[in-house]
């Protein structure tokens, strides 16, 4: 993982043991806070679907979890506790997944107490904010409703946040930006958005398998024709020309899929105008405007 991390940031390969070397040493220190806001639990699910490192390699090995409403043990008083002493001790990675409502607090509360105002606690203790998943970065899908959902920059104002937008998060960008920070103890370069450039310094267009059918004119208009199957997405509502991300050149789920090798229009989740702003999904991006 160290390796990849290497390859992802631009950095000779030798460096890779001392990184590894530096990580583990903090890894057994660093304690990690994962809240959940508005959400849809996505992230998490994709975290634990990750392939390699595994799940029991990253909860056992590589990240010391101290508090996951998902797949903590505890419960009720003892998961609070556990989230209570953490946040009193400090000196932890804390990473939220999901919005924060800013319109009224009875849209998210834990334990009866507006989960904004717990996530800005932890926030002032922790060494590091990570927000994972586009909910968390900017809004995302509950920004286009009711609540004012807000992402973790917005929520925190003077804190520094690091960004990994898309829907879900993908948890090597979320591996090795950590490991990257703990063997380095500095941020990786960022954008004007906070993401991580080496993730997200192009568009998604620049590198996409269908390019050439661009080039060409060829644009998909009927699903069901398998003799157009590869042509060009961008009339089904494709927003990979305006979205910074690596989807097309390193796939999910160890390099199997990603959503324009399956058919699917690229939705645009790693940008700050998702949902709302790229709303509906699967038209025309001439026709909407």
């Amino acid at each position: 993982m160290c390796s990849l991390s290497c390859v992802a940031f631009g950095l000779d390969l030798s460096v890779a043991p001392k990184m590894a070397d530096a990580a583990a040493a903090k890894l057994m220190k660093k304690p990690v806070i994962w809240m959940q806001g508005q959400g849809c639990t996505g992230c998490s699910s994709s975290l634990l679907s990750s392939i390699n490192p595994g799940p029991e390699k990253l909860l056992l090995e590589l990240l010391s979890v101290r508090f996951h409403p998902t797949i903590m043990a505890a419960a009720g008083e003892q998961a609070v506790q556990s989230w209570e002493e953490c946040v009193a001790e400090g000196n932890y990675l804390l990473v939220l997944e999901g919005s924060i409502p800013t319109r009224d607090p009875r849209f998210c509360t834990v334990e009866g107490q507006p989960f904004g105002e717990l996530f800005k606690k932890a926030a002032a203790n922790a060494d590091l904010v990570i927000a994972a998943g586009s909910c968390a970065c900017y809004g995302g899908i509950p920004r286009a409703g009711i609540t004012g959902a807000v992402g973790a920059q917005d929520a925190l104002k003077d804190t520094k946040v690091l960004n990994l937008p898309s829907c879900p998060v993908k948890p090597d960008r979320l591996i090795s930006t950590i490991l990257y920070y703990l063997g380095h103890n500095e941020l990786p370069r960022l954008d004007n958005d906070g993401r991580p450039v080496a993730y997200y310094r192009y568009v998604l267009h620049d590198s996409c398998h269908r390019r050439l059918h661009y080039e060409r004119g060829e644009f998909l208009s009927d699903w069901n024709d398998p003799k157009t199957s590869d042509w060009c997405l961008y009339n089904k509502g494709c927003k990979g020309k305006e979205t910074f991300t690596n989807c097309s050149s390193y796939w999910w789920n160890d390099g199997v899929s990603y959503c324009g090798a399956v058919g699917s229009p690229c939705s645009g989740c790693s940008q700050p105008k998702f949902y709302e702003e790229f709303s509906p999904l699967f038209a025309n991006p001439e026709e909407v405007k």
